[in-house]
């Protein structure tokens, strides 16, 4: 699989060296739409008696050969041994699936990009409490997104 990405992208790198250059400043309709990324919300943990966490998530498009997920993790539990988690399952275009390694922070808010190996066709974005001393997760939710729930978002 990363041979085939490794000549796919000597070769986009070999046409675009061809193509005339676009004036500075201008923007094309193929870029406009594969290059935006589409903003999917709040997606957020179950609470508990202590609070939550929660993602403000951004994702590519589902025709990108990298599919990511990107956004700001945020801390809102008060109990001092808990955190904020986030993971990215990706189901492949070809067949199976792969977790994205999980991104934790305990500040207050934090950056995020989880990214895939390939194209997918679907991404469940699982945001966690995640309680430090005993190493594990609580109050998981998770949101399914795939190209059919994006299409039929109003406009």
């Amino acid at each position: 699989m990363r041979k085939n990405l490794v000549i796919g992208g000597l070769l986009a790198f070999v046409i675009a060296g061809s193509l005339p250059a676009a004036p500075a400043g201008a923007t094309t309709a193929a870029t406009t739409t594969t290059a935006s990324p589409i903003h999917w919300g709040p997606v957020q943990s179950r609470s508990g008696h202590h609070g939550y966490a929660k993602a403000d998530v951004w994702i590519t498009r589902f025709t990108a050969e990298t599919f990511a997920v990107s956004g700001t993790l945020y801390d809102r539990d008060a109990h001092g041994g808990h955190c904020a988690y986030v993971r990215a399952r990706f189901h492949y275009a070809g067949g199976g699936t792969g977790w994205a390694p999980p991104k934790t922070t305990c500040a207050s808010r934090t950056p995020i990009r989880l990214s895939s190996d390939g194209r997918i066709t679907r991404v469940d974005v699982k945001v966690c409490v995640y309680d430090r001393p005993r190493r594990t997760t609580l109050k998981c939710y998770a949101d399914a997104i795939t190209p059919a729930v994006i299409a039929n978002w109003p406009r």
